[in-house]
Protein backbone atom coordinates (compact mmCIF):
# COMPACT_ATOMS: atom_id res chain seq x y z
CA UNK A 1 0.00 0.00 0.00
CA UNK A 2 2.99 2.24 0.30
CA UNK A 3 2.97 2.46 -3.56
CA UNK A 4 -0.58 4.35 -3.77
CA UNK A 5 0.71 6.54 -1.51
CA UNK A 6 2.03 10.23 -2.84
CA UNK A 7 5.44 11.15 -1.76
CA UNK A 8 5.75 14.60 -0.36
CA UNK A 9 5.74 17.58 -2.89
CA UNK A 10 4.31 15.15 -5.79
CA UNK A 11 1.34 15.93 -7.56
CA UNK A 12 -1.08 14.43 -10.22
CA UNK A 13 -3.63 11.82 -10.39
CA UNK A 14 -2.96 8.01 -9.93
CA UNK A 15 -3.62 5.49 -12.75
CA UNK A 16 -6.52 4.01 -11.20
CA UNK A 17 -7.93 7.47 -10.43
CA UNK A 18 -7.87 8.15 -14.21
CA UNK A 19 -9.37 4.76 -14.99
CA UNK A 20 -12.27 5.03 -12.98
CA UNK A 21 -13.11 8.50 -14.11
CA UNK A 22 -13.13 6.90 -17.94
CA UNK A 23 -15.31 4.44 -16.86
CA UNK A 24 -17.82 6.69 -15.81
CA UNK A 25 -17.68 8.92 -18.97
CA UNK A 26 -17.97 5.58 -20.81
CA UNK A 27 -21.23 4.78 -18.57
CA UNK A 28 -22.44 7.89 -19.37
CA UNK A 29 -21.92 8.04 -23.23
CA UNK A 30 -23.39 4.38 -23.61
CA UNK A 31 -26.64 6.09 -21.78
CA UNK A 32 -26.24 9.50 -23.30
CA UNK A 33 -25.66 8.62 -27.46
CA UNK A 34 -29.05 6.52 -27.83
CA UNK A 35 -30.97 9.02 -25.60
CA UNK A 36 -30.19 11.86 -28.17
CA UNK A 37 -30.65 9.94 -31.39
CA UNK A 38 -34.29 9.16 -29.82
CA UNK A 39 -34.73 12.94 -29.46
CA UNK A 40 -33.42 14.11 -32.53
CA UNK A 41 -35.64 11.80 -34.68
CA UNK A 42 -38.58 13.03 -32.04
CA UNK A 43 -37.63 16.90 -32.80
CA UNK A 44 -37.71 16.14 -36.77
CA UNK A 45 -40.79 14.47 -36.13
CA UNK A 46 -42.76 17.43 -34.63
CA UNK A 47 -41.01 19.80 -37.52
CA UNK A 48 -42.97 17.73 -40.41
CA UNK A 49 -45.96 17.52 -37.56
CA UNK A 50 -45.90 21.60 -37.18
CA UNK A 51 -44.97 22.14 -41.30
CA UNK A 52 -48.67 20.05 -41.93
CA UNK A 53 -50.47 22.10 -39.26
CA UNK A 54 -49.70 25.22 -40.89
CA UNK A 55 -50.71 23.95 -44.40
CA UNK A 56 -54.01 23.26 -42.86
CA UNK A 57 -54.16 26.64 -41.51
CA UNK A 58 -52.55 28.47 -44.55
CA UNK A 59 -55.31 26.47 -46.48
CA UNK A 60 -57.84 28.13 -44.35
CA UNK A 61 -56.41 31.25 -45.10
CA UNK A 62 -56.53 30.53 -48.67
CA UNK A 63 -60.12 29.29 -49.07
CA UNK A 64 -61.37 32.20 -47.26
CA UNK A 65 -59.90 34.61 -50.07
CA UNK A 66 -61.06 32.27 -52.59
CA UNK A 67 -63.95 29.73 -52.05
CA UNK A 68 -63.96 27.69 -55.27
CA UNK A 69 -60.07 27.90 -55.57
CA UNK A 70 -57.95 24.74 -55.57
CA UNK A 71 -54.98 24.51 -54.12
CA UNK A 72 -52.20 22.08 -56.23
CA UNK A 73 -48.86 22.87 -54.26
CA UNK A 74 -47.48 24.35 -51.53
CA UNK A 75 -46.54 27.12 -53.66
CA UNK A 76 -50.36 28.08 -53.83
CA UNK A 77 -49.89 28.14 -49.51
CA UNK A 78 -46.53 30.28 -49.48
CA UNK A 79 -48.53 33.58 -49.85
CA UNK A 80 -50.93 32.60 -46.76
CA UNK A 81 -48.31 31.98 -44.34
CA UNK A 82 -46.99 28.47 -45.35
CA UNK A 83 -43.00 28.54 -44.34
CA UNK A 84 -41.68 24.74 -45.21
CA UNK A 85 -38.89 23.31 -42.43
CA UNK A 86 -35.42 22.32 -43.91
CA UNK A 87 -35.21 18.88 -45.04
CA UNK A 88 -39.22 18.54 -44.93
CA UNK A 89 -40.99 16.93 -47.97
CA UNK A 90 -44.71 17.19 -49.00
CA UNK A 91 -45.57 14.45 -50.85
CA UNK A 92 -49.16 15.97 -51.18
CA UNK A 93 -51.00 19.23 -50.72
CA UNK A 94 -53.77 19.72 -52.68
CA UNK A 95 -57.69 20.46 -52.59
CA UNK A 96 -60.97 22.01 -52.77
CA UNK A 97 -61.86 23.57 -49.24
CA UNK A 98 -64.00 19.93 -48.37
CA UNK A 99 -61.37 17.96 -49.78
CA UNK A 100 -57.98 19.18 -48.40
CA UNK A 101 -55.21 16.96 -47.66
CA UNK A 102 -51.30 17.50 -47.09
CA UNK A 103 -48.87 14.99 -45.80
CA UNK A 104 -45.35 15.94 -44.99
CA UNK A 105 -42.50 13.79 -43.58
CA UNK A 106 -38.93 15.18 -42.59
CA UNK A 107 -36.22 13.40 -44.63
CA UNK A 108 -34.44 11.98 -41.11
CA UNK A 109 -37.75 11.38 -39.01
CA UNK A 110 -39.34 8.49 -38.91
CA UNK A 111 -43.35 9.31 -39.23
CA UNK A 112 -45.37 10.52 -41.78
CA UNK A 113 -47.98 13.07 -40.91
CA UNK A 114 -51.06 13.62 -42.95
CA UNK A 115 -53.63 16.38 -42.03
CA UNK A 116 -57.56 16.47 -43.60
CA UNK A 117 -60.20 19.06 -44.28
CA UNK A 118 -61.60 18.62 -40.63
CA UNK A 119 -57.92 19.62 -39.49
CA UNK A 120 -57.63 15.78 -38.24
CA UNK A 121 -53.39 15.26 -38.13
CA UNK A 122 -52.91 11.06 -38.46
CA UNK A 123 -49.19 9.51 -38.05
CA UNK A 124 -48.12 6.91 -40.36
Amino acid sequence: MKVFRKRKGQKGFTLIELMIVIAIIGILAAIAIPQFTAYRARGYSAAAQSDVKNAYTAAQAYFSENPTGTVANTGDLAGFGLRVSNNVTFTACGGTVGGFTATAKHEAGGSTFTIDAAGTVTRS
